[in-house]
């Protein structure tokens, strides 16, 4: 079994490491044979997606029509360049807000399903029945749920990059501009190591989600009260390694690529 690590501040190098292990016992697991874990990764693939896809769209026209298209639009309008809205939307939509939206929505709604699954299957000490009849939690319920996460984030981020381009041609079109020149510079601006980036960068969201979110389930303590808590401090850690991932990942590819800060 995982062992819990203390709470707080105090416990968060000890809390970092456990989740290390955890993702590296889960990376045995997934290229150990046999694989036995088929149906549950099917049920787990199908659950994400079917409570996630909405939150997506919903989240995927939104923030890019409000944060960057009118804020955009705005300063373009000002400038009279509003023709460049879509090269605009090639760097912003694909580079930032497409994966960051898979793993806000992933881990507020999938995430954190897994981890009060978990966790209530921790308190009712299933999870210690399991290991006694020699049966690994870790390759059984976490394995799963770790490529389905990284599934789902990869499927999840074509949503995101087509909403959220269809919510800037919506912008150009409401700021006087027209689908065609959108188009035509967004197209012009969009590199394909930018969109391979982006879905590494997806997928790597998800493996983060899944190893946060199921390590704070399987070591769940205190009762209903405590699943609670560990859902919540789930939710906190993931958007933490994921705001951190993020910055580092997208300087690295900027660091390898620099040609892909230059607007065409």
């Amino acid at each position: 079994m995982i062992a819990a690590s203390r709470p707080g501040l105090a416990g968060l190098p000890e809390t970092l490491g456990a989740m290390g292990v955890l993702a590296l016992r889960t990376g045995r697991a997934i290229v150990r044979t046999p694989l036995a874990f088929g149906p549950e990764l099917a049920a787990q693939v199908a659950f994400a997606l079917r409570v996630g896809w909405m939150p997506l769209v919903l989240a995927s026209v939104a923030m890019s029509y409000g944060p960057a298209g009118i804020q955009a639009a705005g300063f373009l309008n000002l400038v009279g360049a509003i023709d460049r809205m879509g090269g605009l939307f090639a760097i912003t939509v694909i580079r930032e807000f497409a994966p960051l939206v898979c793993a806000i929505v992933v881990a507020g709604v999938a995430g954190t399903a897994m981890c009060a699954d978990l966790g209530a299957r921790r308190i009712r000490e299933e999870l210690d029945a399991l290991s006694v009849l020699g049966v690994d939690p870790v390759t059984n319920l976490v394995v799963p749920r770790f490529l389905a996460l990284i599934l789902v984030t990869v499927i999840f981020n074509v949503y995101a990059l087509v909403f959220g381009s269809l919510a800037g041609i919506l912008v150009a079109v409401v700021n006087g501009s027209s689908p065609e020149v959108f188009l035509r510079t967004y197209f012009a601006n969009a590199a394909t190591l930018e969109v391979l980036a982006a879905f590494t960068k997806s997928a790597i969201f998800g493996g983060i989600i899944a190893i946060v979110c199921c390590y704070k389930g399987l070591t769940a303590q205190g009762g209903a009260a405590g699943v609670g808590r560990a859902v919540n401090e789930a939710v906190v850690l993931a958007f933490l390694a994921i705001g951190l991932t993020d910055y580092a990942f997208t300087q690295a590819v900027l660091a390898v690529a620099p040609e892909l800060s230059a607007v065409r």
